[in-house]
């Protein structure tokens, strides 16, 4: 038998992501991890908790290792499973394996879409003892001083039997993500897409209107990722009133109705 591992350069990130800070959470986040604390991240999908992450990731010059959450996540797909391969059983790490090994960052990123067996298996990591018991193999893996933890949720989106316990929460730091203020975000709109400022501020100010619908017809309104693509698809020479139905009103609701509403706020700013 011989274990695999997927080699840690493979997930270094060279290039300084485009990161703009909208509050204090770089200074917390480094202070966080030189104490070995775990870190969570809360906000709306697409206020840019991904490219927080990376861009960390580059500061620290550590290996950067994502998994996206779901439903059907277990245990044994983070930590790691043994496989047949040409006629020997051969023990394959998982990706939070991984990046405890080679001291790497693991970003669970919608923690609370992951079956509940994944929190027995983060709750030793996330505390104290920082360790990552591998019942498979007998052993119990300790994380070494360069090994962060980080987990994500959008607590918008979350029921009663989606929220993320108390049992949970209260081993990390938590930092709150929300949509920059409009000027950075026109900004950030603009460096990501390369568009004319100006527009860039018409599509932010778009953006803010569906917002303000969240609850009375949407169940969240557009997102910086979103804008970034309506200013992609403006650049390439699309009509900003067809780029704005595309990738921001198509991508947020199906009903008729408010399509309708979302044509008519981007037709009288465009």
């Amino acid at each position: 038998m011989e274990a695999h591992s997927l080699a840690p350069e493979a997930h270094f990130i060279e290039k300084e992501p485009y990161y703009e800070a909208v509050g204090n959470e770089i200074a917390i986040y480094l202070a966080a991890y030189a104490n070995k604390l775990p870190i969570l991240l809360k906000g709306p999908t697409g206020c840019g908790k991904t490219r927080f992450m990376e861009h960390m990731a580059w500061r620290l010059k550590r290996p950067l290792i994502t998994v996206s959450c779901h439903d059907d996540l277990t245990a044994s797909d983070l930590v790691g499973r043994y496989l047949v391969k040409g006629g020997e059983t051969v023990w394959m790490d998982g990706p939070l394996t991984r990046a405890v090994r080679v001291g790497g960052i693991c970003y669970l990123d919608e923690i609370v879409e992951a079956r509940k067996d994944t929190m027995v298996v983060i709750h030793p990591l996330a505390d104290d003892r920082r360790t990552l018991p591998m019942e498979k193999l007998g052993q119990l893996l300790e994380a070494s001083d360069d090994f962060c933890l980080a987990i994500s949720y959008n607590p918008g989106y979350q029921s009663v039997l989606k929220d993320l316990k108390q049992s949970t929460r209260q081993r990390f730091v938590a930092l709150e993500f929300d949509y920059p203020a409009p000027d950075l975000e026109a900004r950030i709109v603009a460096n990501e897409s390369g568009i004319d400022p100006a527009l860039a501020e018409r599509l932010v100010r778009f953006a803010q209107t569906t917002r303000n619908l969240k609850g009375a017809g949407l169940e969240e309104g557009a997102s910086t990722r979103l804008l970034v693509h309506a200013g992609k698809l403006i650049g390439s020479g699309i009509d900003p009133v067809l780029a704005c139905r595309s990738a921001v009103a198509q991508a947020i609701t199906d009903d008729a109705d408010m399509l309708a509403a979302i044509q008519e706020l981007s037709s009288s700013l465009f």
